[in-house]
């Protein structure tokens, strides 16, 4: 134990934002804010608040080094809920969208000018929000600006948000009020050891998402430090973390937590379970390392390294596929969900032949994506990669009469069997490979080039190699 908490204290030493860091930080909020209030001040535009949120901001949760700073700018909903009023759930989002935009467009991107304010980008996750860079000395800030409606607590606990992120100010009071200055050290070091393990937020290269911000916050919150939550971490799949003391069973009577692996409900909403988009992968690996680190505690654990790039052995049941981001208007995190679901219809159509028979066999699939580099890649496991070019397809039972009829009629070299008609049918495809080819031809996602389609061996990017190592050694061994 003694040996746990020296490294721990060693590397949140590293790891520890200066000084320094905060000042820089607090400089550029000021001056941010001031440009937005004076331009809202020009534009007759009415907000209610000005203010970082997310770790660098009320929180203080982050680590050395991230001078990303998330600015909210609060609206005072009650401006814009006359012309709200009657609209059905979609229809409101999509006026809200629309007054967000103009926003931005008007408001936002113009008060943020001059040669100090570099890429500035208008990018959309669940409504427009503004994202630029602030060149500050020698430091390159990333700043997103982000619009939401000023709700009272009790509006959200009542009746939920307007927008997604309308709670985001109050997850921040959340943060700042009920986590001591030794537990928001304990959150940065469980944020480092996500990092390190590649299981962190929307970048997650195990699963498409990893633990996010917010959630290793409420799980620091709940099991009071660090190294308690490491001893109870193999127990979260089965302990939900529930600040209204819903039993497990009572919360999976909920539809929308039924097939969510873990659940951390969110004290700002009882309804929003902040672990809903984890992983399970991601916790899988996760608890694989804790146990690791308990049982041999080392640094390695926190330091961050690239994944390694495979050796390319033992690999002739892997295929990848490569692919260049070719818009960069289209947010990554669109461009990841869109290569999932195009994953799961991959396999749904490897496994199974149209009727039903076994594939390919088992297929299973990880992604990994460099966003610096816009490189995408999807990297799939396939049991049996060549297969018999015919197959043996079950018909209708010998007594239903009619259906035999007709089987039969189509299919002369049918045969009987345990009561049923059997038929042996040509495949469409034995070679896994060229069904992969074809079956992507017409599916790329928007905004994305193919690149390549191999087996594994015949892979071109490094970035496609760390897949090969995030699925062969993070995802399989734990599936």
């Amino acid at each position: 134990m003694i040996q746990i908490e020296q490294i721990l204290q060693e590397i949140l030493k590293e790891i520890l934002p200066t000084p320094q860091d905060l000042d820089t930080i607090n400089q550029i909020i000021e001056l941010l804010k001031n440009s937005l209030s004076k331009k809202a001040t020009e534009l007759n535009i009415r907000y209610t608040d000005i203010q970082p949120q997310g770790s660098t901001g009320i929180k203080q949760t982050h680590l050395k080094d991230d001078f990303d700073i998330d600015l909210f700018i609060g609206l005072d909903y009650a401006l814009y809920k006359p012309k709200y009023d009657g609209l059905t759930k979609n229809k409101l989002k999509k006026a809200s969208k629309k007054d967000f935009l103009r926003l931005c467009k008007d408001w936002i991107l113009k008060a943020l000018t001059g040669k100090n304010f570099t890429n500035p980008k208008l990018l959309y996750a669940e409504h427009p929000y503004v994202s630029i860079n602030y060149n500050y000395h020698e430091l390159i800030v990333k700043v997103d600006i982000v619009l939401y409606f000023d709700l009272d607590l009790k509006y959200i606990m009542e009746n939920g948000p307007i927008t997604a992120v309308d709670r985001s100010p109050w997850h921040g009071r959340f943060v700042r009020d009920n986590l001591t200055a030794k537990q928001k050290n304990d959150v940065r070091l469980l944020k480092q050891f996500f990092i390190a393990n590649h299981c962190y937020g929307d970048k997650s290269a195990v699963g498409n998402i990893g633990f996010i911000g917010y959630s290793a916050e409420l799980l620091i919150y709940h099991y009071k430090d660090i190294l308690n939550l490491f001893q109870n971490f193999g127990n979260l799949i089965s302990t939900p973390l529930d600040p209204f003391n819903r039993s497990l069973d009572e919360l999976k009577e909920i539809h929308h937590f039924q097939n969510d692996a873990l659940i951390i409900i969110d004290p700002i909403d009882k309804n929003r379970n902040v672990a809903s988009a984890i992983s399970k992968r991601a916790y899988n690996y996760c608890n694989y390392r804790i146990n690791q680190f308990l049982n041999n505690p080392k640094r390695e654990f926190f330091e961050i390294k690239e994944i390694e790039i495979d050796t390319l052995t033992d690999v002739d049941n892997l295929f990848v596929i490569e692919c260049l981001g070719s818009n960069e208007e289209i947010h990554y995190t669109i461009l990841r969900d869109k290569l999932y679901s195009l994953c799961e219809s991959i396999k749904a159509n490897a496994e199974k032949e149209f009727s039903h028979a076994e594939r390919f066999g088992r297929v299973e699939y990880e992604i990994y994506f460099e966003e610096m580099n816009s490189e995408y890649n999807i990297i799939l496991y396939c049991e049996s990669p060549v297969i018999n070019k015919t197959f043996v397809r079950k018909g209708p039972s010998i007594t239903d009469y009619h259906h035999s009829k007709n089987f039969k009629a189509k299919n002369l070299a049918y045969f009987e069997q345990d009561g049923y008609l059997w038929v042996e049918t040509q495949r469409e495809y034995s070679d896994f490979l060229q069904f992969l080819k074809d079956f992507i031809k017409d599916k790329m996602p928007e905004g994305m080039t193919l690149i390549n389609i191999s087996k594994a061996k015949e892979t071109q990017t490094k970035s496609a190699k760390k897949a090969i190592t995030v699925l062969k050694h993070m995802v399989m061994p734990f599936l």
